[in-house]
């Protein structure tokens, strides 16, 4: 079979482009002046505009439809005894060029643009257990005085009324609270949706994602309620081009603690409780112990609900799904793969300290 110049094009083209990755992912501050602040917020803002009043996921749509073609096509050479492996392998390798640009062009160099610590002009250092001691105090106060703000019962378990679609169109508040401190973090166009993918996401551990080519910010519908809020705010800031998830994730944190309602702001407390507390934890169990002590009833009975939600979902896939993860985080500067969620810590301690 002849190929298309088109296509032998696209497969010379990958390896310079991974090369080219390569070589601006040791540029930040170029990445951060002419990509981040420069095409990205254009090109997301376009994307956003053009898929965000479809109600479903395209995201995922175009997923099935690509799994359906590359299965159709992995039966075609089944049937055909590889007959024509070399071209098949050819024109896959064409697509994962196509792939590649778009993944980088759209979303992905934001992996590699300055921190969020030094574009808010925070001081972030390493931190000693007494300072972290300091931060989760004055967490757990905000954090029994925003649970009580709901329940009037410090032993009562905090029960959301709204559903995804609510919390869907109260997000983007937050980030419109934010941006009056923190212009760099405005958020416009939302695209927001329940992900048709929710039961595999629950059973692969994850609560939410972006889809870095459609621009649309994915949220497990299923997730417990309680930390709904977070989520879709985590997901909302990749979608702003923080995409280090310790960034995210503080990003999550303040646009649902600037957020007027009073769930949100529990959400975000609860949320920052609980990677300080496990951060704690390890340092000296006994100081973790005693704040644990301080915080009401029904918080940690709404902590209950939530591993009992995942524990249902237990199963031995989700191991080696998240070492593929982990991968991927550290293949797209993000040394410490998953546990870059954590990093959230000192970023905390540096706002609170402020």
């Amino acid at each position: 079979m002849k190929h298309s110049k088109r296509t032998i094009f696209l497969v010379i083209l990958l390896p310079i482009q991974y090369l080219l990755v390569q070589f601006l992912s040791q540029k930040p501050q170029w990445i951060e002046r002419y990509y981040s602040n420069g095409i990205f917020p254009v090109i997301s803002k376009i994307v956003r505009f053009l898929l965000g009043w479809i109600p479903f996921s395209f995201g995922d749509v175009l997923g099935f439809i690509l799994i359906f073609i590359g299965l159709k096509k992995l039966y075609t050479l089944c049937v055909t005894k590889f007959k024509h492996f070399g071209y098949t392998i050819l024109h896959f390798t064409a697509f994962l060029s196509v792939l590649f640009f778009s993944f980088y062009a759209f979303w992905g160099f934001n992996y590699f643009r300055e921190p969020l610590a030094k574009n808010l002009g925070l001081q972030q250092s390493e931190y000693t257990t007494e300072q972290l001691y300091t931060t989760t105090q004055k967490i757990v106060l905000l954090l029994n005085e925003s649970h009580l703000n709901i329940t009037k019962n410090d032993t009562l378990e905090v029960q959301v009324p709204y559903s995804s679609g609510d919390i869907y169109k109260m997000a983007p508040e937050g980030f419109k609270e934010l941006a009056k401190i923190y212009p760099q973090l405005s958020y416009t166009i939302p695209s927001i949706k329940s992900s048709i993918v929710s039961v595999v996401q629950s059973y692969n551990g994850t609560s939410g994602y972006l889809n870095p080519i459609t621009g649309e910010a994915q949220v497990n519908y299923q997730i417990p309620k309680t930390g709904y809020p977070t989520t879709t705010c985590h997901e909302m800031a990749h979608q702003i081009g923080w995409a280090a998830e310790n960034d995210a994730n503080f990003v999550g944190f303040l646009a649902s603690i600037y957020n007027k309602d009073r769930y949100f702001k529990y959400a975000g407390y609860r949320m920052a409780f609980q990677y300080c507390i496990n951060e704690l934890q390890k340092r000296d169990k006994q100081l973790a112990s005693e704040l644990k002590k301080s915080v009401h009833k029904g918080v940690f009975k709404d902590y209950k609900s939530s591993y009992l939600h995942w524990k249902q979902y237990d199963n031995p896939i989700e191991p080696y799904f998240k070492k593929g993860y982990n991968s991927y985080l550290k293949a797209n500067n993000q040394v410490n793969g998953i546990n870059s969620y954590s990093y959230v810590v000192d970023l905390l301690i540096a706002y609170f300290k402020n």
